[in-house]
């Protein structure tokens, strides 16, 4: 083959790869390690909650952060990336540290309703300002080229999609406030295990339906 032709076919062929759909689903379970690196991360909470009414609050943090510490190894051996493994350390140990300032076991789970409270928030203008933010999302995966909210179809899956991610957070917000206020450590544990793999998969499923359907409808096949 002549080098003029395997110029071209080069060419060609990276057109091609840069024209396939990113797997957008792949993509953000990536980053916490898949399903199962959403339920690692759970681990160290309940076990803070039950250790907490036998141990002094510093042994109930060190402990989770310890056991956190150890699926991250675990992790890492089963080679896992290091950002994935370790993202559970980082939390358990941001939580742990808030607790110990207040020296209230409740505030563990502080840095969590207050980003579920401001993801809420953000989730709700996003859809108001009629920019539905897992559009947004798709898009910036996408290079940001298309012209998304111009197609109605796709517009109308996104705002499913955005309605199902801001009803998750405000049921993730308010449950978890109302028990932070009655000091209710254990209750919070059950609360951040529940609204935390399980509610986010059921929210996930019509994200994963709006990101296949505005790839269909978007971005031409790279045959075209």
């Amino acid at each position: 083959m002549a080098p003029l032709e395997e110029t071209a076919n080069d060419r060609n062929g990276e057109t091609a790869r840069a024209a396939q759909p990113v797997d957008v689903q792949q993509t953000v379970l990536d980053q916490v390690g898949g399903p199962m690196g959403m339920v690692y991360s759970t681990i160290p909470v309940v076990l803070f909650a039950a250790a907490v009414p036998f141990a002094s609050l510093p042994v109930a943090i060190g402990g989770s952060i310890a056991v956190a510490l150890a699926l991250a190894v675990f992790r890492m051996w089963r080679g896992e990336k290091f950002m994935a493994a370790m993202g559970g350390v980082f939390g358990v140990a941001a939580a742990g540290g808030v607790s110990a300032v207040t020296g209230e076991a409740a505030d563990f789970f502080l840095i969590g309703i207050v980003a579920a409270g401001l993801a809420f928030v953000g989730s709700l203008i996003s859809q108001i300002a009629r920019r539905p933010v897992t559009g947004m999302i798709w898009n910036a995966v996408h290079g940001g080229k298309y012209a998304w909210r111009e197609d109605r179809p796709t517009l109308l899956a996104h705002d499913i999609a955005t309605t199902a991610v801001t009803l998750m957070f405000a049921a993730r917000y308010g449950v978890q406030q109302w028990l932070y206020l009655a000091d209710s450590t254990t209750g919070l544990a059950i609360a951040d295990t529940v609204t935390g793999f399980p509610l986010t998969a059921v929210a996930a499923l019509p994200v994963i339906w709006a990101f296949r359907r505005s790839t269909k409808r978007l971005i031409k096949p790279a045959t075209a």
